[in-house]
């Protein structure tokens, strides 16, 4: 029953844990996720070279099973069209509350991509997973020739179509329902917005590559789904975000179980960049005068003390908190109680559809 992308690494089960920066996979859950039989995911897009190296060697300690580190593709730079004056003013009263100095207008921003990909060069993990665009393709040539396997995301079949052309070994398809940044960088976010279910047949059809689905993704029922519309494999993310070994935040864990689907929402306000999670008292604020809002990354950079000190206090009425249209159905659990639930999900579900 295992597919061409689960031998090709291998892996016991069609499941792929999300990469998600900004601490939520741990070297501990990356770990955890691949010696249990899927394909753990380190989201390094946040991280120096020599983090990224050090994660590596720490993951290598606790499993030799393969994993993937994620990055995130250049993007161009956005000019700010808005009142960043009204954005910092309302930034201010969150910073007040929270105990910090008021934020300044933030400025450049380093470029750590071409650190990184050297790093991931360095690492050599079975797997180098990217979002938001496009790599270099000497970049992906280079992995090639490492026998690392390359894997973009794509919202749409024309950006699918992209990745396959540039040579990448696989294309994750990311529904509207996905937790997280969109990986749109083609079509406009708002024309780029199709569910899993449609999105995911059209790219299988269109691609002579493997194709991984997410987005909405919550047990077997979803893994079962996504390989019968074409899919190799299944990148969940939110699911893994309760797992004991998320480095999220408790409040946070806390809260997803307990929402309800019509608290999902996307919004540029804590990054710049559109990206699904649960609505709260930040959120509906900045999204009130989404005009102004700083354009990635330095809106990311401008929330960031805020974030942090939500998280240390576990305030989530200022916490980034992204997940997909399926956190209802996240379960806090171990990772390994996590996948085994997942893996006799999933063989349920393909008996109940006659194998």
């Amino acid at each position: 029953m295992a597919t061409p992308l689960q031998d090709l690494l291998p892996l016991e089960h069609p499941i792929i844990q999300a990469p998600m920066a900004g601490g939520a996979t741990t070297v501990e859950l990356v770990s955890e996720a691949s010696r249990a039989g899927c394909l753990g995911s380190l989201g390094a897009a946040y991280l120096g070279a020599a983090q990224i190296e050090a994660a590596a060697a720490a993951i290598r300690e606790r499993t030799p099973r393969p994993f993937a580190i994620n990055l995130f593709a250049a993007v161009p730079e956005q000019p700010m069209r808005g009142d960043g004056g009204n954005m910092l003013a309302l930034l201010a009263r969150f910073h007040a509350r929270l105990g910090l100095p008021a934020p300044e207008a933030p400025g450049p921003q380093a470029d750590l991509l071409p650190g990184q990909i050297e790093a991931v060069l360095r690492v050599r993990p079975a797997v180098f997973s990217f979002t938001f665009g496009r790599m270099p393709r000497e970049a992906l040539a280079r992995c090639r020739e490492l026998g690392i396997l390359t894997v973009g995301t794509a919202t749409t079949v024309r950006e699918a179509l992209a990745l396959q052309e540039d040579g990448v070994d696989a294309v994750v398809a990311q529904g509207a329902e996905a937790g997280g940044h969109r990986g749109t960088f083609l079509d406009d976010f708002d024309s780029a917005l199709i569910g899993t279910m449609a999105l995911v047949p059209q790219v299988a059809d269109a691609l002579r590559i493997p194709v991984i689905a997410s987005g909405g993704i919550m047990d077997g029922r979803g893994i079962a789904a996504a390989l019968a519309l074409g899919a190799q494999a299944a990148q969940m993310g939110t699911a893994f975000l309760c797992a004991d070994e998320s480095g999220i935040p408790e409040a946070y864990k806390a809260a997803l179980p307990a929402s309800q689907a019509e608290q999902s929402r996307i919004t540029r306000a804590y990054s710049g960049r559109p990206a699904r999670g649960l609505v709260n008292d930040f959120m509906r604020e900045t999204d009130a005068i989404s005009a102004d809002i700083y354009p990635y990354p330095q809106q990311n950079a401008l929330t960031r003390p805020m974030r942090t000190a939500g998280a240390r206090l576990g305030d989530i009425s200022v916490l980034s908190l992204w997940a997909g249209q399926g956190a209802p159905l996240a379960r806090r659990e171990s990772t390994a109680a996590l996948v085994a639930r997942l893996a006799a999900e999933l063989a349920d579900a393909r008996r109940r559809a006659g194998g």
